[in-house]
């Protein structure tokens, strides 16, 4: 009988030692629960071959290919992967919507004797449950914003605020993201249901009674977008702020984005893209700074004349509550350390009048 889960939670809590996406390839590469590992039954061609013999032959020919295709790919799991289970492994196995697939696997391995469940509703199941915390209801968190302008260390700080039991969710890290023209990084960004399902797994680990601090954004992330659910609580909720004078930023950020400056090429592309709001001589005088080395000196310029006057005109547009802003002469690692103390302290003290 296939388990029903109501909640993500009961899912990640469900007693069972392996999560098992038995979905193609490429179903599992755009979104899949988290922590679950993939073991196709059927290949990326082999579900389009199955599928096209469903709508333009028969459901019975589809079905009995399908099932040839099912027992030869569960035979290389069994001989590949699993082999080394031993007879006490509990596996929890789903597919699309909890059918063929998720049940044939699942039957296979009940054979040998393992406890193999399925997901009722598979997948969809799981995804209703994004929705439903990411779309549909409020977000019962109690958001704290950490502000400040680029190049304050904000992303670093957050890891900071987690080591003293702050709780954090770094919203650019789930998004594989900066969060600047600059901000792209070395891994893929995830599709936009993976983010979400990330987001909802990441607050859903949470204790709703505790503060929750997420770098201020904009409602996108590189190429995903904040869920409504998490973008309406980070509107409502109130700031930190953290600032710094613009020379410690223009240094912090010469070595925060060092793999950025270390590809030229890359580095003479991003600048090109900001011609058509600063024009062909400043951009050719921030490719000159680029060329020479001279990061430091380019970070500034960039910050003075374009990403600060951004940030204030954003700041101007919302009704902003702040529950203090933190000053800091440099941004060294030494620095930094204060200033996630004086962060923490800031929080214990407003949410222990809260309480």
């Amino acid at each position: 009988m296939p388990l029903t889960f109501d909640s993500l939670s009961a899912i990640h809590a469900a007693p069972f030692d392996s999560l098992i996406d038995v979905r193609s390839p490429a179903e599992y590469a755009e979104d899949h629960i988290p922590g679950a590992i993939s073991l196709p039954v059927l290949s990326d061609a082999e579900r389009a071959r199955v599928g096209t013999i469903y709508t333009q032959q028969s459901a019975f020919r589809a079905r009995k290919i399908g099932a040839a295709l099912v027992a030869r790919n569960a035979a290389k799991h069994i001989e590949g992967p699993l082999a080394d289970h031993d007879g006490g492994w509990r596996p929890l196995v789903y597919c699309w919507r909890g059918g063929q697939r998720s049940g044939s696997f699942a039957s296979i391995l009940a054979q040998i004797g393992w406890r193999a469940e399925t997901v009722a509703g598979g997948y969809r199941t799981y995804r209703r449950l994004v929705v439903r915390a990411m779309h549909e209801a409020p977000l019962p968190h109690r958001l704290v914003l950490l502000d400040g302008n680029t190049g304050t260390a904000k992303t670093e700080l957050l890891g900071l605020l987690a080591a003293r039991g702050v709780q954090v969710v770094d919203l650019e890290g789930l998004a594989a993201h900066r969060g600047s023209l600059f901000g792209a990084v070395a891994r893929a960004q995830p599709s936009q249901k993976a983010f979400e399902g990330a987001l909802a797994a990441a607050f859903d680990s949470l204790d709703t009674a505790r503060p929750v601090v997420v770098e201020a954004e904009s409602s996108k992330v590189g190429e995903v977008l904040v869920p409504p659910s998490v973008w309406a609580a980070m509107r409502d909720a109130p700031r930190v702020r953290v600032a710094a004078p613009l020379p410690a930023r223009a240094r912090y950020l010469a070595r925060a984005y060092a793999d950025v400056t270390a590809d030229p090429a890359l580095l003479a592309g991003t600048l090109a893209a900001l011609t058509p709001y600063h024009g062909r001589a400043q951009v050719a005088a921030w490719q000159g700074l680029a060329a020479a080395g001279d990061h430091v000196a380019l970070a500034g310029e960039l910050m003075a004349a374009h990403y600060d006057p951004r940030y204030a005109k954003a700041r101007e547009r919302l009704d902003v509550r702040y529950l203090a802003e933190l000053k800091s002469r440099d941004l060294g690692a030494d620095d930094l350390q204060r200033l996630a103390d004086r962060v923490a302290a800031v929080l214990g003290r407003a949410f222990a009048e809260v309480a």
